[in-house]
């Protein structure tokens, strides 16, 4: 398993590269280990000290590939350790953000949502359905193309892209209801206002 990831190590973590893993632990532990490396780095250049607690949060933040809030990342940590302040875990997701190795994103409805998914996937974007919340992610290499093609007739140079698209949600529109929204609801997560 490990020779046919080195085999594969420089192309994207999805189907389209022919490469997908069985043992969904041993991409969460490589990932974990080149994040670590680099934010080790990072820390030692900051001046700052390694912790037990900034491990569980990062292990935390990189153990889904979920979006999420601060708020929904501290329920998560404090379910692995109750001793981890809110403080804390903000300050993480701080340096990890300088670190550049977690993004910012605008979702909507004023709220930063954090997006550990584009260390691998760097040039992806976010289709976000306002019926339900759902977020999709998707990459196009036409888009890519396109943003490269403006940028540079404009005299400048792509350094990353960040597309956000909202949509209704086909299901609910055809069907009258839709499981996205009820499961939203479930987990009690807030949804968007209709505009």
């Amino acid at each position: 398993m490990w020779h046919r990831y080195k085999q594969c190590q420089n192309q994207a973590w999805s189907l389209s590269a022919g490469f997908t893993f069985q043992d969904q632990r041993l991409r969460i532990a490589f990932m974990e280990a080149e994040i670590r490396q680099r934010l080790d780095e990072f820390i030692r250049r900051k001046g700052l000290r390694r912790t037990t607690q900034r491990e569980q949060i990062v292990s935390v933040v990189f153990s889904r590939d979920e979006h999420f809030t601060a708020e929904e990342l501290f329920e998560r940590v404090r379910k692995v350790d109750s001793e981890t302040s809110r403080a804390t875990v903000y300050r993480t997701l701080g340096l990890l953000v300088e670190a550049d190795l977690l993004r910012q994103i605008d979702l909507g409805e004023n709220q930063v949502t954090y997006d550990p998914n584009f260390l691998n996937k760097p040039s992806h974007n976010h289709l976000v359905c306002i019926d339900c919340g759902k977020v999709v992610e998707f990459e196009d290499d036409n888009v890519d193309i396109q943003t490269d093609s403006v940028s540079r007739s404009l005299g400048f140079k792509t350094v990353r892209q960040s597309i956000k698209i909202e949509a209704n949600c086909e299901q609910l529109r055809l069907n009258g209801r839709c499981p996205n929204l009820i499961a939203t609801r479930l987990t009690g997560k807030r949804l968007r206002k209709k505009r």
